[in-house]
């Protein structure tokens, strides 16, 4: 019964980091293609539901990117939205996410270390979305 005992590896700044750094465009397309799966996993699940909106925004801010529409944000704040989106479809990652309790603290853990890396690019877009609009709307 030793591997109860197995201490379990979370992913960590360097772990993301990494990840981020070979995110491709593809990526981009391969997240956005599976919006409404990431998108149903984060609000039907209760660690992630708080990430729901936040998610959403990420969604529109990739795709508007994407779109050519929206460009004033680095890459790497893209390649960390989609990286971590992408992390949270994937059903087997570091833990995976059948196992109760502990099966989606690893993709809480990437969502946290992501949205506190692009908060500001987040806002920024955010700011940038609200005035295009009300423009549209005058």
């Amino acid at each position: 019964m030793k591997w109860f005992r197995k201490k379990i590896k979370l992913p960590n700044e360097e772990y993301t980091l990494k990840a981020v750094n070979k995110t491709t465009v593809e990526d981009i397309d391969e997240a956005i293609e599976k919006e409404k799966s990431i998108s149903s996993k984060i609000a039907n699940s209760g660690l992630l539901k708080k990430y729901a909106k936040l998610g959403k925004v990420m969604f529109l801010m990739i795709k508007d990117y994407r779109k050519g529409i929206y460009t004033k944000i680095p890459w790497f704040s893209i390649a960390a939205i989609t990286t971590a989106l992408l992390y949270v479809f994937m059903p087997f990652d570091l833990i995976p996410d059948f196992i109760p309790g502990l099966g989606l603290v690893d993709d809480l853990t990437v969502l946290s270390f992501v949205s506190g890396w692009v908060e500001t690019d987040l806002n920024n877009y955010l700011d940038w979305k609200l005035k295009q609009e009300a423009s549209a709307t005058e």
